[in-house]
């Protein structure tokens, strides 16, 4: 699935540790929508966030951050891309578990 969605196209990916957190939530997912725009006109097809989330907290954040058409949100369940990325970040002493680091 993901060949089939990349094919042909420049895709910007961002991985945040995790939907709702106080700085992910106003500073980086707010700055890549506000400049959706510049990344279109240089390019890039779409922007991706990952986040070690499941998909209903994504859909979530993604209306709480106005994302749509700008940023597509998407969840990282089980922390395999992280894992396969080598991005993990270990909060288990937080209370947060295996997250993606940024």
């Amino acid at each position: 699935p993901v060949d089939k969605a990349t094919a042909g196209k420049t895709i910007a990916l961002f991985a945040l540790p995790g939907a709702f957190t106080p700085t992910c939530s106003a500073q980086h997912v707010p700055g890549y929508v506000e400049k959706a725009a510049e990344f279109k006109a240089a390019g890039v097809d779409e922007i991706w966030c990952v986040s070690v989330n499941d998909a209903f907290v994504m859909g979530a954040w993604a209306r709480d951050q106005k994302t749509e058409g700008k940023v597509r949100m998407l969840g990282d369940g089980d922390a395999t891309f992280a894992k396969a990325t080598g991005l993990t970040l270990d909060l288990n002493g937080k209370g947060l578990g295996l997250r993606s680091n940024r």
